[in-house]
């Protein structure tokens, strides 16, 4: 296994396993396991792996893998309150979903992840997703796949 290879592969352990918010934290936690990368480095690995932030009861924002389980992230509809959304409403084929300011973005690539048959995608702003509804799925199937991979829906959906 090249270098390159071994350095992503622990990378994407390091971020599975720990909730980190600084790229200077990650870049330290590398450098301890012998590798002695960049910052540089460090920015083309999360993005050529596609790793991002995302919104973390605890700690603010945290790096994680894409697709990584929900579950981890949410544990109550509380925290899923707090981590920022608010409400969805549906007109025809599209729904709209608000969250508190700067976790539209977040949310959305949740849902993204999900990969439901029932959405052709999302847009996202500071604080509103607007999510289209594919033709010929009504807003009950969608809400119940929702709610079939993210339970915590149930206190904000009707």
């Amino acid at each position: 296994m090249s270098e390159k290879l071994k350095r992503q592969a622990t990378l994407k352990e390091v971020i599975e396993l720990n909730r980190i918010g600084k790229q200077e934290d990650l870049l330290n936690i590398l450098k301890q396991r012998g590798f002695n990368i960049t910052q540089a480095t460090l920015s083309r690995d999360l993005k050529e792996l596609k790793i991002g932030k995302i919104p973390d009861f605890d700690h603010g924002y945290v790096y994680a893998l894409p697709n990584a389980n929900i579950r981890k992230r949410i544990k109550s509809a509380d925290e899923f309150s707090n981590l920022g959304f608010r409400s969805i409403e549906v007109s025809g084929n599209i729904a709209v979903i608000k969250t508190k300011s700067g976790y539209a973005n977040s949310f959305a690539t949740i849902i993204d992840e999900l990969y439901l048959s029932e959405i052709i995608g999302t847009l996202a702003g500071n604080d509103t997703i607007l999510l289209i509804i594919k033709e010929g799925y009504t807003f009950n199937e969608l809400k119940r796949a929702l709610l079939l991979n993210i339970p915590e829906l149930k206190e904000f959906i009707k």
